[in-house]
């Protein structure tokens, strides 16, 4: 009996995912990438024969669904990470009777939402239902971004509920399967195409600041001119992204028993202390990101230039998503990862000190290509520490759930912390804290997984001898 005769279910792990334990510092297929199309599909691989498939590893199909994927990042995740520019306008201008910490609550459900939703767009994308969620999540992230153009001054529910709501939903949708899909085309070369594709957040996010800066500043054009020429880029992306994605392998029918897991996983503590440290560190991850240009308009820095600071960035987070990419095989997961969240948690006390155009270019571009450098290697580093690679979909679900959590709780309890009278050093020194707690359960869960790996090593060794 050949392989792909077998059922999907009866593979062994390193058959039934392209991902191996040698190279996942490198790069991560989510598992919930494996079959992902309708049953219907024409000219869709079986699920069953997705071990043995070749992957094309290019062509026009491949390349235009990175494409498309790429435009739906800077759609989605880069729209979420320039709040900053609206917390700044919403706070001076156009909800000016609502507290900073109030605000900040669009901003965070937006992004809760959008690293959430993955925990249930993952079993509905494992089923086969990627153009479902491709569609319907463009048709309601376009749709709320139309609608938060109609948000009228000092109303408050209004905003919330198209962008903080409706477009996290949107953008939730699209988030993950934007991802995995690259996974239908490449192996080899898969490392290449997810950077490419999780660079568009960066380069998105640096569009979004400039677009929305320069015309929310001129008084001929306004709010309500300003958001719709912002929803009408993103439609128009997302439409682009719509006709170029497709998806080539069938879904699976193999079930995903997700709590059944979690009661496991909650056993591997390197993986527990890994989750914990995610939770809390995006507690102060958000914080410059949500307030730098507020932070520097406050301080008296030039207007013109503050808009840019958000530019910066994210810029060099683009710089610092690539980065990785040069070292990962030499260096592991884990000590990339607590390297760079202790620089993060440094540079976020170190806004205690934003007072001029230097610090705030200094604060910009270390935090920028330090947080780029953290978010591409989250994934990797969760690998890792995963033995039974088959469940790394579920150990990522899971573990990005909570990191959703914490991110819907930071930015608006570092906007009550800063208060109507705007005393930047409380929030600074309370997201800096948070920060170091996810720097320390990292530096934890590394070291338990190497003592665990020491372990399983000598092990081997003794068994050999024996």
């Amino acid at each position: 009996m050949s392989q792909t005769d077998i059922p999907e279910d009866k593979l062994p792990a390193s058959s039934r995912i392209s991902v191996t334990k040698s190279n996942a510092s490198a790069t991560v297929e989510d598992t919930t990438s494996r079959p992902q199309t309708a049953k219907s599909a024409e000219g869709a691989v079986p699920a069953k024969a997705y071990a043995s498939v070749d992957f094309p590893e290019g062509g026009l199909a491949a390349w235009l669904t990175v494409l498309g994927a790429f435009f739906i990042q800077a759609c989605a995740f880069g729209y979420t990470t320039s709040f900053g520019v609206y917390q700044d306008y919403y706070a001076r201008t156009y909800l000016s009777n609502e507290s900073s910490s109030a605000i900040s609550w669009i901003g965070s459900i937006n992004a809760f939402l959008v690293i959430a939703s993955g925990l249930w767009v993952g079993p509905l994308y494992d089923r086969g239902y990627f153009y479902h969620l491709l569609y319907g999540g463009s048709v309601l992230l376009s749709f709320s971004l139309f609608m938060h153009s109609l948000a009228k001054p000092d109303e408050f529910y209004q905003i919330l509920l198209s962008q903080g709501i409706g477009a996290g939903l949107g953008a939730g949708m699209l988030y993950l399967p934007s991802i995995s899909i690259v996974s239908h085309y490449f192996h080899r070369r898969r490392t290449l195409a997810m950077t490419m594709v999780s660079s568009g957040s960066s380069i998105g996010a640096v569009v979004h600041p400039i677009m929305l800066n320069n015309l929310l500043s001129n008084p001929s054009i306004g709010f309500a001119v300003a958001a719709r020429a912002n929803a009408g880029l993103i439609s128009g992306l997302l439409l682009i992204a719509c006709l170029l994605m497709r998806s080539r392998i069938a879904p699976s029918a193999k079930a995903v028993h997700l709590w059944t897991m979690a009661k496991r996983f909650g056993k591997d503590r390197p993986y527990v202390f890994a989750a914990l440290g995610m939770s809390l560190f995006i507690v102060g991850f958000y914080f410059p990101l949500f307030y730098l240009q507020l932070d520097a308009v406050r301080h008296g820095v030039d207007e013109t230039f503050a808009f840019y600071a958000l530019v910066i960035l994210n810029a060099c987070s683009f710089f610092g998503r690539l980065a990785p990419g040069f070292v990962v095989h030499k260096v592991s997961a884990g000590k990339i990862v607590v390297v760079f969240t202790f620089i993060c948690a440094a540079t976020i006390f170190g806004m205690i000190g934003l007072s001029s155009i230097g610090s705030v270019v200094v604060i910009a571009v270390i935090y920028g290509l330090a947080s780029g450098v953290y978010i591409t290697m989250l994934a990797p580093f969760i690998a890792t520490l995963t033995d039974d690679l088959s469940e790394l979909g579920a150990r990522l679900g899971l573990a990005f759930f909570g990191c959703g959590i914490g991110s819907l709780v930071g930015t608006p309890i570092s906007g009550a912390l800063l208060t109507s009278d705007y005393t930047w050093w409380r929030p600074a020194v309370f997201s800096g804290i948070m920060a170091f707690a996810g720097w320390c359960c990292y530096v934890t869960s590394v070291i338990l997984h190497h003592r665990r790996e020491l372990k399983l090593h000598q092990n081997e060794v003794a068994n050999e001898k024996a």
